[in-house]
């Protein structure tokens, strides 16, 4: 496997080549085993890394970890001089499914939040000429704290034998399932926890244009759309900034 140009960012090796490679690394058919993709948001950084150790882990042992935060980007520049390449998971999903290989019947198994998701972001696939079924598709239960275990989930994508796993449920959750998962599939499906993503395509979260992604702006999107929704998550990413200025490219310990 060829190794790719990463960053340490609070412990986690945070990927900074180009949109391509990271594409070409993700659907490599010579990888041999699972790999496991997580685009960590700001709230993620600052809560669930120090106090979920089954969060941290995914990170931390994660094959590709995107850049997604733009505050935790904004922060490294402030804090240690550098800038960081920004590859949020809405590009990076965009880059994916632009793959004509993931067009394919049963190329992608998604895991989706709730019914009234799935059938709005199935209608978007299947117009943008994905023909995803009911049988690529597992509604996730509700999953508790600490080390998850689904068997059906398991079940399900062995049988499906897909290229692509496609996490789109909340940060923080899809994460430890996907450790899971990489854990217990055999050959060699991409896991992707991309959770959001497909929403903002499908019209189930605030539309984030280009632009707004490019300045960083997503957040704020999302919070002008939905303020009693979003405004504790976006508080609580605050507390980035203190660890980010104390431990910067280490791993903070673990609390609670």
């Amino acid at each position: 496997m060829i190794d790719l140009p990463k960053t340490r960012v609070l412990g986690v090796d945070f990927f900074t080549g180009t949109l391509e490679q990271a594409v070409k690394h993700t659907l490599s058919p010579a990888r041999g085993c699972p790999a496991l993709v997580v685009a960590p948001s700001a709230p993620g950084l600052a809560v669930d890394l120090i106090k979920s150790a089954s969060y941290r882990d995914a990170l931390v042992t994660a094959d590709l970890a995107l850049t997604d935060s733009g505050f935790m980007v904004l922060l490294w520049r402030l804090f240690k001089g550098q800038n960081l390449p920004r590859h949020s998971g809405l590009k990076f999903m965009i880059a994916i499914l632009a793959q004509a290989e993931l067009k394919e019947p049963g190329a992608i198994f998604w895991v989706m939040p709730s019914a009234e998701d799935d059938e709005r972001n199935r209608a978007w696939l299947v117009a943008k000429g994905f023909p995803v079924t009911a049988d690529d598709v597992y509604l996730a239960p509700h999953y508790g704290p600490g080390l998850i275990v689904d068997e059906e989930l398991v079940r399900r994508i062995e049988g499906r034998r897909p290229r692509v796993v496609m996490m789109a449920i909340g940060g923080g959750v899809q994460e430890r399932v996907g450790l899971m998962l990489r854990a217990r599939l055999g050959g060699h499906p991409s896991i992707l926890c991309l959770g959001a993503a497909i929403a903002f395509l499908s019209g189930g979260q605030a539309n984030i244009p280009p632009w707004a992604d490019r300045l960083f702006l997503g957040w704020l999107m999302r919070l002008l759309s939905n303020p009693r929704k979003f405004w504790r998550r976006y508080w609580e990413a605050l507390a980035l900034v203190s660890l980010m200025r104390r431990y910067r490219g280490d791993l903070p310990p673990l609390r609670g």
